[in-house]
């Protein structure tokens, strides 16, 4: 990066006054990443790590501890709360009425009967890529696709080794990051700090689906074909799974929905045909981009500027109303059209409505934790590092981003403390070089989804623990597919962005 350009300039400006102890403030934050991660790994909290650690690297900093607790830590979990628990809660509760009314599993049946055993990789990765791109949560795919995925590899003689990264390819990949529309609480996150809708950057959104999906699917079919040459089939035998409290503690972060709810309810025996069980996926894309192009920007919401509203602006509330409102209309229909397969929805009602509490506030301790290392003196040389990083804003973004997401384990957590530390910052120099707040929204969900899927994810821990595959034999093709493919994606959209703008 030219030393002046606005990035540098920024850059400057940044660490002019960067407090005297800043060594020992590094030392801080490094060593309360270090506790935060060693301890969420092993089963911990982040409920309650998050504040231990964020007092950590204030005391080391010589900052107030219980000040940044109450007056940053606090004030920045609630705002994230504030800001997202609508779509956290209608996901959740759009997810368990699918679950409970047969819907996924009869939309797994009926790609299973059209695509069959013969293409069994396809089936798997077709179905998970409809229900999340649908709105349907991602640990409910995960408990009805592990089974549909067991059923097609054992007829036909794969792997279980591969069904873990066939599920990640369909799941944690382009619906969740990269297709215009889709309702993934980390699409919807950067619309308040750019003012963008869940369909920014349409063209690049799908030129990148189409490289992570082809390039994933490529990859499994070689893994199939070198499984077949050696005379490596499917086996029953399953690995030990992971003690379910751990289990939870380690996934909540990861998604929006919390799996100790996953068979709370009554999911009927009956299934819906695969055309009902469809409409509602259906009505949340079309409710969703209706909303967003041309519902909310027709009507007059001038007086969300007037202080009882919070003094915000339409760009800022426009994306999560557009998919708010998508998903209580599907809610709605999925209800209608399955009542009778749904004699205990109150009940199924309610495990949804749960399922969205325990995700969204271990999310948002995350979110306060960042919130008391950005406000560090500390802070300063890592905003000087990451705006000096050559190659412009959106490589330093995507740089940043990826980071934070790998340190926490969370897509959603890493890119709202990017966010919420350098947001304004990059928003000022798009606006200063001609960038389309719609690239820097999709560069920054992309970034958040690639790193997030090492090891210690809670999606990938839940992942191989319903497939019954160990990290050892399941996690390098879960990378491959998840990471590598992601990052190819990543750098087409980087430089198409670069030379031919926001499309």
């Amino acid at each position: 990066m030219a030393r002046d350009s606005p990035a540098a300039g920024l850059a400057v400006q940044a660490g002019a006054g960067v407090w005297k102890g800043g060594t020992m403030g590094l030392i801080g934050i490094l060593l309360a990443l270090g506790v935060l991660i060693a301890l969420a790994y092993r089963g911990w909290s982040v409920l309650l790590l998050a504040p231990i650690a964020a007092l950590i690297a204030a005391a080391l900093s010589g900052q107030p501890m219980l000040a940044h607790w109450t007056q940053t830590f606090m004030p920045a979990a609630a705002d994230f709360v504030g800001q997202f628990f609508p779509l956290f809660l209608l996901g959740a509760v759009f997810g368990k009425v699918m679950e409970d009314s047969g819907s996924v599993r009869a939309i797994a049946d009926e790609l299973t009967r059209r695509l069959g055993a013969q293409r069994a990789i396809l089936a798997v990765v077709l179905a998970g890529a409809a229900l999340t791109y649908g709105g349907v949560s991602l640990f409910v795919a995960l408990f009805v696709l592990a089974p549909m995925a067991e059923a097609l590899f054992r007829r036909a003689d794969i792997p279980r080794r591969l069904m873990p990264p066939a599920i990640a390819l369909g799941t944690f990949t382009f619906t969740m990051m990269a297709m215009p529309g889709t309702p993934a609480i980390q699409n919807a996150i950067p619309m308040p700090f750019f003012g963008t809708t869940t369909f920014a950057a349409p063209g690049l959104g799908l030129i990148a689906s189409a490289i992570m999906l082809g390039f994933g699917m490529w990859w499994l079919r070689r893994a199939e074909a070198r499984a077949r040459a050696q005379g490596e089939g499917f086996t029953e035998i399953r690995a030990p799974e992971i003690d379910e409290t751990v289990l939870r503690e380690r996934a909540v972060t990861a998604r929006e929905f919390d799996p100790a709810e996953a068979t709370r309810g009554h999911q009927s025996p009956d299934l819906p045909s695969g055309l009902v069980a469809a409409l509602p996926l259906l009505v949340v894309i079309a409710v969703n981009l209706t909303m967003s192009l041309l519902v909310l920007p027709a009507l007059d919401l001038s007086w969300l500027a007037q202080p009882i509203w919070g003094e915000t602006s339409f760009g800022a509330v426009s994306g999560v109303w557009s998919v708010a409102v998508a998903l209580t209309a599907a809610i709605v229909v999925a209800i209608g059209l399955n009542y009778p397969r749904l004699p205990r929805l109150r009940a199924t009602l309610d495990a949804g409505a749960n399922a969205s509490v325990l995700p969204i506030f271990a999310v948002a301790s995350l979110v306060g934790f960042g919130a008391v290392v950005a406000a560090l003196p500390a802070f300063a040389l890592v905003r000087e590092w990451v705006l000096s990083i050559e190659g412009g804003p959106l490589v330093s973004l995507a740089v940043a981003t990826n980071i934070l997401a790998a340190l926490t384990g969370s897509a959603s957590g890493g890119l709202t403390i990017a966010l919420d530390a350098l947001g304004e910052t990059y928003l000022q120099l798009a606006q200063a070089t001609g960038i389309d707040p719609q690239l820097l929204h999709r560069v920054a969900v992309m970034s958040a989804g690639t790193l997030d899927s090492l090891p210690h994810s809670g999606a990938v821990v839940t992942l191989l623990s319903v497939c019954g595959v160990t990290p050892r034999a399941g996690y390098f093709n879960i990378a491959m597919v998840a990471i590598v493919g992601a990052l190819l994606a990543l750098v087409a959209v980087i430089v198409l962005g670069t030379f031919v703008g926001s499309f």
